[in-house]
């Protein structure tokens, strides 16, 4: 059995994250994930202000848009009009602020892969194929460690001061330290997106009429994300067993007059499905584990906030373990409380969001008060005073 000062479960974008932040400060830290490297995974992939200055102050944003990720400096909202209000547009240009210039949507195959190699360059141990099936306790029942199986099927075990779940909603990790779930939002959205070539954007494009939604997203290799959004009860009725052609009748219904530009573009090869799942809050922490990204806070991908919200929670704990110079209680209820204070407010506006019961006029405010909250998280993440970067 190895002992490390830090396991983390899964290297997506949070947990690869994570170790690489601890690596770079002397952590003896073992990352694992049960998938391949570089595969993909379901992801609107927008990155929002916080997640862009993260990138920046940890050096990675320069790979990324060396690997042909667009910038994004303007995001236009179109309204549709419901009979109570006339449909317009807004468009909001990025202005420079905390040192960011500029929004990106790189593919997960992308980033997630950046993260990682930048974890085991800062001399974190990864491991892909394996299978986290439990948790190691101490007498005293704190977590002391991960058990499992490699990609052998042989069992495996590993024991670290610290286990970290970025594991997902469906977290191994959380469900194993029987972590609470403290909110649960009452709406939930569904998605269908693909990859579009030859699609005429200039930055991101967000489409809102009654019960609809889409979005348009560009990323590397000349692609754009084009995805269209319903409320999860009602996907099956739209799609009716047909998803390519269910896909064009609900894209039709959000982006109006918007269509034409589709038509002269190509079409995705392949569709992704995001069935719905509605927000949800788990505890952030317990005794000798915590949980970053999606296996502690899931806010519907209306949010186009789940990239930043795990680069934040990384950010958070590396942040709070350094300056508490411990893996220990104190760092974790710090990590927590910041994680709460920011999550809890993304979280109602999100689920009013998501709940699509809105009229134009309310989801105008809904976003509004989006962005406000989205702000206050920038400004958080850019007090962060500890030095994370790479270290000379």
């Amino acid at each position: 059995m190895e002992s490390y000062d830090v396991v983390v479960v899964g290297a997506r974008a949070g947990g690869a994250a994570t170790a690489m932040l601890l690596a770079r400060r002397g952590l003896r830290v073992l990352l694992l994930d049960r998938d391949r490297y570089g595969t993909d995974t379901i992801s609107t992939h927008a990155l929002m202000r916080g997640g862009v200055l993260l990138l920046t102050r940890w050096g990675i944003l320069d790979r990324v848009i060396d690997a042909g990720t667009p910038a994004v400096r303007r995001t236009q909202f179109h309204y549709g009009s419901d009979g109570t209000c006339a449909g317009d547009s807004v468009t909001v240009t990025i202005k420079p602020t905390f040192g960011v210039e500029a929004l990106y949507g790189p593919r997960r195959t992308l980033l997630d892969a950046i993260l990682v190699d930048a974890a085991a360059a800062a001399g974190a141990e990864v491991r892909f194929g394996g299978s986290v099936t439990g948790l190691l306790r101490d007498d005293s029942d704190s977590v002391v460690g991960v058990v499992g199986r490699d990609r052998a099927g042989r069992h495996v075990s590993a024991r670290g001061r610290l286990t970290v779940g970025a594991d997902g909603v469906r977290s191994t990790v959380a469900r194993e330290a029987g972590a609470r779930t403290l909110r649960i939002g009452t709406g939930a959205g569904a998605i269908v997106y693909g990859y579009w070539s030859g699609l005429a954007v200039e930055g991101y494009e967000w489409f809102y009429r009654p019960g609809h939604t889409a979005g348009f997203i560009p990323t590397n290799g000349g692609e754009v994300c084009v995805f269209a959004g319903v409320p999860a009860e009602v996907l099956a009725n739209s799609t009716d067993g047909r998803l390519s052609e269910g896909y064009r009748r609900l894209l039709d219904e959000a982006i109006g007059g918007a269509a034409k530009r589709l038509a002269a573009a190509d079409p995705p090869r392949r569709l992704r499905t995001w069935v719905g799942r509605p927000s949800m809050i788990r505890e952030a922490h317990g005794r000798g584990w915590a949980l970053v990204g999606d296996a502690g806070s899931f806010l519907d991908p209306l949010s186009t906030h789940g990239i930043t919200d795990a680069l934040r929670d990384a950010d958070v704990l590396a942040r709070t373990v350094v300056e508490t110079g411990t893996v220990g209680p104190s760092g974790l209820e710090r990590f927590a409380a910041a994680r709460d204070k920011v999550v809890g407010s993304l979280f109602d506006h999100v689920g009013r969001i998501a709940g699509y019961g809105w009229s134009m006029p309310e989801v105008r405010r809904h976003l509004t008060e989006l962005s406000s909250a989205m702000s206050d998280e920038v400004e958080m993440i850019a007090a962060g005073s500890t030095d994370l970067r790479v270290p000379s």
